[in-house]
């Protein structure tokens, strides 16, 4: 008997793939050929976690404030990176598009617009995670990451925070920081372990 198939609704908020090797715009989608999507599931593997929340309600969203109470996130704050929002623009993508890490996870809830985040995976390969609104997404302390805006040239991001934010960008390389030690060595929890914390079904 076969079994049916429920899509999984992050999906049409996050989408991941790895990346060909053109020094293209770095604003287009950069598929190899043939495409080669990531699941999910393997991003919650490098550490990568994500949900799909009603960006139209967030300020009354009970989904988001059981996120923010289980993880501790208690400061938010919100960036818009378009040309008409941010000076200097074309620059400041360039400077976010540089590979970094920082020392704490970074969330982004994309609540209008969209944007991609880039994160190495366990064989320095470029996976491209493409976060669309309503998606949220948590890159890991210690993980090599950048951030572009794709050919929309918008995107409105919620930043959450545990405590006071430090947004400080450690560029490549910076491998003897305890933050990396913990990407390379310690052992991610499972996306179904992760799914049991989150849904409070344990």
């Amino acid at each position: 008997m076969g079994e049916e198939v429920v899509k999984d609704g992050r999906e049409e908020v996050i989408q991941a793939w790895y990346m060909d090797d053109s020094h293209e715009d770095q604003r287009l989608p950069h598929h190899k050929d043939p495409k080669e999507f990531v699941s999910l599931d393997k991003l919650a593997e490098l550490g990568v976690l994500s949900w799909r929340l009603d960006a139209d309600n967030y300020e009354t969203d009970e989904e988001l404030k059981k996120i923010r109470q289980s993880r501790g996130y208690s400061y938010t704050d919100f960036c818009e990176v378009c040309p008409e929002k941010l000076p200097n623009y074309e620059g400041k993508v360039k400077s976010f598009f540089e590979e970094h890490l920082h020392t704490d996870e970074e969330i982004r809830y994309c609540v209008a617009g969209s944007g991609y985040f880039d994160v190495r995976d366990h064989n320095e390969a470029w996976i491209r995670v493409w976060v669309k609104k309503g998606g949220m997404i948590v890159l890991p302390a210690g993980i090599y990451h950048r951030f572009t805006t794709d050919s929309d040239n918008y995107i409105k991001a919620m930043r959450l925070f545990v405590g006071e934010p430090v947004w400080t960008p450690y560029n490549r390389p910076h491998d003897h920081l305890p933050a990396r030690y913990t990407v390379l060595f310690a052992p991610f929890v499972s996306s179904k372990a992760y799914s049991v914390i989150v849904h409070s079904s344990k």
